[in-house]
């Protein structure tokens, strides 16, 4: 049954996502870190990453964390393409992440089979503790989710960034520990109540920004460094629930052909963490030149927040107090907010998207 405080299953979950990343941080604490301990006495020096859909955006989020925390070799590849892309021979000692909210996904499962035909040993990320993934995977790491009802993934997504990034200071910690990596390991106890706060104050502007933007053509998200995959992420949020055409892209490479479509039709949609302010408001008076609508997301303690609101038609402001390089996990909330109201807006029922099933075979 949906509560009856919330009339949807996708709302309800976003809303549960401040407790979700409280029961990962308290009950994968300890697993995470003899994992980290164990991988770290292995010496790897390379690790795959891969998922599906949701799954591979954070295995994107994942890559920049691990790649800039421990100086591991690190590569997300999409499952589909896994046993396509990686070599039959292996001459690095490697390891394999692979990400599967139901652990049942089969494009997974294969490159799980692929990964071990090549003596890749396998870490999963599932929340789902008996499926399939997690009785092939030497390792097993399972963020805290919950049950979600709901085809769009959010708080499994939100789960899985939180139990990556708990992983992957504590493998910089086993290979070179210091005070930076500690705060940087400290800030992450932080998260759940950054999130509920940002939850608090934004959901109503959110919520009449969707109303406002309903009809608008095609939908372009850019965001750059870890994220880049929040733009895609956002992007698959809007074309499951509202049926629009939605892309992501990295903040620059928007202009190497993709900015010839920006028109009075389109929505502008860009992720501007501080040290990018100035950048994403250049490109923003170019953007809204050719007639295009424009909203920023960034952090509500940024001294350029004024700035952002006189060059773009509207601002949503997270809280401010997160690691950029574990930015992610706020920087999605007003995106999955936004995606959900405008599903509303346009008469949809976002937790059924037509043609979509919860786990794909």
């Amino acid at each position: 049954m949906i509560s009856k405080t919330y009339p949807h299953h996708m709302i309800r979950e976003i809303f549960e996502e401040p407790e979700a990343l409280r029961r990962t941080i308290k009950l994968e604490r300890d697993r995470i870190h003899k994992i980290a301990s164990e991988l770290s006495s292995e010496n790897y020096e390379v690790i795959y990453i891969t998922g599906s859909g949701t799954s591979y955006h954070a295995g994107l989020a994942s890559q920049y964390a691990l790649s800039n925390l421990t100086g591991l070799i690190a590569a997300a590849i999409p499952a589909s393409e896994f046993p396509r892309w990686i070599p039959f021979r292996i001459s690095r000692k490697t390891l394999l992440m692979a990400i599967s909210q139901s652990g049942e996904s089969s494009d997974v499962l294969h490159a799980v089979e692929a990964a071990s035909q090549r003596g890749i040993p396998i870490l999963a990320v599932t929340n789902t503790l008996d499926s399939t993934l997690a009785k092939k995977a030497d390792y097993c790491i399972f963020p805290r989710s919950g049950r979600e009802l709901a085809v769009p993934a959010t708080k499994t997504y939100i789960a899985q960034l939180m139990a990556i990034f708990m992983f992957s200071a504590d493998l910089a910690l086993m290979n070179r520990e210091n005070r930076e990596i500690e705060e940087i390991r400290e800030s992450l106890d932080k998260v759940p109540d950054i999130l509920e706060e940002t939850l608090k104050s934004s959901e109503p502007q959110i919520r009449e920004a969707a109303e406002r933007f309903k009809n608008k053509y095609a939908i372009f998200l850019l965001g750059s460094g870890p994220n880049y995959a929040t733009a895609l992420e956002g992007a698959l949020k809007l074309k499951e629930t509202c049926m629009i055409f939605a892309e992501g892209f990295a903040t620059r490479e928007f202009l190497h052909g993709p900015i010839r479509l920006v028109d009075e039709r389109t929505l502008m949609i860009m992720i501007a963490s501080p040290d990018e302010i100035e950048d994403a408001v250049r490109l923003s008076k170019s953007l809204r030149s050719f007639g295009a609508s424009l909203i920023f997301i960034s952090e509500g303690n940024s001294s350029s927040s004024l700035l952002l609101s006189e060059n773009s038609d509207e601002t949503f402001l997270v809280s401010s107090g997160l690691q950029r390089i574990f930015s992610p996990i706020l920087y999605v909330l007003p995106l999955q907010i936004f995606a959900y109201y405008m599903s509303l807006a346009k008469g949809l029922n976002p937790d059924k998207p037509e043609k979509l099933t919860k786990v794909v075979k």
